[in-house]
């Protein structure tokens, strides 16, 4: 009887000719799923070799730790970058506009509403990445 490994892991689930959902990335979930499939429907008569479940759950702890590394890594640049936006309130900086026109101004105040951080130049908003430069604090 064949078996279909996409459908067993629950990465596709619906009837032939009717679109669904399918998850885009392989976790650690679906990894295990798949892990547990092929134990499922292994030949009695030739098991898994132990090297390879071994191998196979090495890879399962690899990739856990690199999404973890992933995630702290997002979160350290998403707080560098609101570090970097605060310390532009009461500095003088260039930004482009929509049209890429450059505008210098005094930035008032920051928001952090949305993912990129806001830059206020008086009621203007400009996203951080829009900054392209910065005058030197008078000392």
């Amino acid at each position: 009887m064949p078996t279909d490994p996409v459908a067993a892991t629950g990465l596709y689930t619906g009837s032939v000719g009717k679109p669904t959902e399918r998850k885009q990335t392989l976790d650690s979930e679906v990894f295990l799923q798949l892990l547990v499939t092929q134990l499922k429907n292994q030949d009695p008569s030739s098991p898994m070799d132990t090297n390879e479940m071994i191998a196979q759950s090495t890879q399962l702890a690899t990739m856990e730790q690199l999404t973890a590394l992933t995630a702290t890594a997002n979160e350290t640049f998403a707080l560098t970058m609101r570090q970097t936006a605060a310390d532009l309130v009461g500095r003088q900086a260039t930004y482009l506009d929509a049209d890429d026109k450059t505008h210098t101004g005094l930035v008032t105040s920051v928001s952090f509403a949305t993912a990129t951080p806001q830059v206020m130049f008086g009621d203007v908003a400009v996203p951080l990445d829009k900054v392209s430069g910065v005058v030197a604090r008078a000392s």
